[in-house]
């Protein structure tokens, strides 16, 4: 049986300067640092024999894909099975401590934790990013593919992966800025996940890297 590598790489930094929580929201591009981010984690990748770049359709993980697919001279695809989850604070500002999970008017959109009552059901979000590893793993069988995705998705479909309970911590979430998350197949089997950050440096110098909405 072949085997394949799939890296899932979050975005690299969002220039946000009101700090609202972006979402699926058009307009959000990377800052100067993420832009660099995405330059680190194309230096990451230079070794590796990719053959496949795919990214969702948002700009910042458009725009983090194109140094990959540059220095191995690929085109950037687009799945639309990569996109940042629904969130029904979707340009709001919030954040922990500011009191909006504290707001009797926002009460009954928290109802449930679990689903989540906010936003797209964390078993949907594990189906179409579980459906979108395996059809990489199929675009570049026996060698390897880097999916652009956004930091929900791509912790969901590593929890799915493990068999974990999807509803989860957020502030426990592996899965920095221009990270990857990266899946090994023998044949059509997951046999092992790693996890790397490229730009760690530069991450560390982010004063949103703890706090980045709509990642």
């Amino acid at each position: 049986m072949s085997k394949t590598v799939v890296h899932v790489l979050r975005h690299g930094e969002v220039h946000n300067p009101d700090g609202i929580l972006y979402g699926r929201l058009p307009g959000f591009r990377l800052s100067e640092l993420g832009v660099q981010m995405a330059k680190a984690a194309a230096q990451g990748l230079a070794a590796r024999e990719v053959v496949h770049v795919v990214a969702s359709p948002l700009e910042r993980a458009q725009q983090t894909a194109e140094p990959i697919a540059a220095q191995f001279g690929l085109p950037v695809g687009v799945d639309e099975r990569l996109i940042e989850s629904a969130n029904w604070f979707e340009g709001k500002r919030v954040s922990p401590g500011d009191g909006s999970f504290r707001d009797p008017r926002n009460w009954w959109v928290l109802r449930d934790p679990v689903t989540p009552s906010w936003g797209e059901a964390y078993r949907a979000i594990a189906e179409r990013m579980f459906a979108a590893l395996h059809a990489a793993r199929v675009a570049a069988e026996g060698r390897e593919a880097v999916l652009v995705s956004h930091q929900l998705p791509i912790w969901t479909l590593r929890r799915h992966v493990e068999r974990k309970r999807l509803w989860h911590d957020p502030r426990r979430r592996q899965c920095s800025l221009a990270s990857l998350t990266t899946f090994h197949f023998d044949g059509a089997k997951i046999v092992g996940i790693g996890y790397s950050e490229p730009a760690a440096h530069l991450v560390a110098m982010s004063p949103t890297a703890r706090t980045a909405k709509g990642a």
